[in-house]
């Protein structure tokens, strides 16, 4: 049975209303009540000519301080951009010739793709399992999701984080699939990247990089444009413009109206213990996984072989909503799941 929620906690629960049946948060997370009505008062006043692009410049700042807060940094650590792909980019365009980067097999291709386009590095790839120990003083760079969006498997982090220290070497996570259900703290890579329409329940293009200190020396802004300056609205013409001194000098333009309701979101998460969300998706986790006689994975992803797609076909027919990759079927626990939708999903595919 799960706990009781904290106070705080069951009032963001209720601001999802009762979204029975939905376990694909791993796919798209669902949005609060707070940022349908900020999105829709913006689209009011977008129709009424009433909406200037400054004015979406103190939502963008509050986004940015909230997911610092989230992930426990200082805001001038945090870049704001749109896709992961495009973060992923940027990083390997900073790299020099001849970086070695390694990656663990079957990550998520947004993360790890920009890596084998850059040419002249070498990209080496191993288990998840085996990262920390494949680690090596030829390695510049560990790139790995914090939990893997086919299997919702957790990384060990500390391991990794120890041995790329020991040989020197930058990391790279990608917590995408973390930040807003299992606690984060960026703070203990020198490279983040956060792609926030998942587990914060953001509008889809509104994503973040944090930089840490050795990587802040490393990291080059080749995607910088008006709005890495450092007065955004005297950097809009020519190539004489002064960046941002601090992370902001790799922002990309936001894409305003989905930032509207990412102010929302984020800060709701960022006002959550995030630890105790971890406890209730997990716990239901763990708990499909007993009713389905898999093997315990007490981890807010679940996933099991569905080759055919059969069980996942039974499940949609039932009214479930849940996704499915890399040929299994992968349900997802949020804030707003309880011990019925576990009950929905085990009736269905039995």
């Amino acid at each position: 049975m799960l706990t009781a929620p904290s106070r705080d906690l069951a009032a963001a629960i209720a601001e999802f209303g009762e979204p029975r049946g939905y376990v694909a948060a791993a796919s798209i997370g669902l949005p609060p009540r707070r940022a349908v009505e900020a999105l829709r008062a913006d689209l009011d006043a977008w129709s009424r000519a009433d909406r200037d692009p400054q004015g979406y410049d103190p939502i963008v700042e509050r986004t940015r301080a909230s997911y610092a807060r989230l992930v426990g940094v200082e805001a001038t650590r945090v870049a704001i951009g749109s896709q992961t792909s495009v973060i992923a980019a940027l990083v390997a365009t900073s790299l020099p010739d001849g970086a070695e980067v390694l990656v663990a097999e079957q990550d998520f291709s947004s993360l790890v793709m920009p890596f084998t386009q850059r040419p002249g590095i070498r990209v080496r790839s191993v288990a998840l399992e085996a990262l920390a120990d494949a680690v090596e003083p030829s390695t510049d760079l560990v790139v790995f999701s914090l939990v893997q969006s086919a299997t919702g498997v957790v990384a060990d982090a500390a391991a990794v984080r120890e041995a790329a220290a020991r040989h020197g070497a930058l990391t790279f996570c990608d917590t995408t699939q973390a930040a807003g259900v299992l606690p984060v703290a960026a703070g203990d890579f020198d490279l983040t990247v956060c792609h926030a329409y998942k587990w914060l329940c953001a509008p889809r293009g509104v994503a973040f990089l944090t930089v840490g200190e050795r990587a802040d020396a490393v990291l080059r802004p080749t995607q910088s444009g008006w709005y890495a300056g450092d007065d955004v609205w005297r950097s809009c013409y020519g190539t004489g413009i002064t960046l941002a001194g601090d992370a902001r000098r790799f922002d990309v333009s936001p894409a305003w109206q989905a930032w509207v309701g990412a102010e929302q979101s984020i800060g709701l998460f960022a006002g959550l213990d995030v630890a105790e969300v971890w406890e209730r998706a997990a716990g239901l986790g763990e708990l499909l996984c007993r009713e389905l006689d898999l093997p315990v994975q007490r981890q807010a992803i679940v996933a099991w072989p569905d080759p055919d797609g059969t069980q996942l076909a039974r499940m949609t027919e039932a009214g479930i909503r849940i996704s499915g990759r890399a040929g299994r079927a992968r349900a997802s626990f949020h804030l707003w799941n309880t011990e019925e939708d576990v009950a929905a999903i085990v009736r269905a595919v039995r």
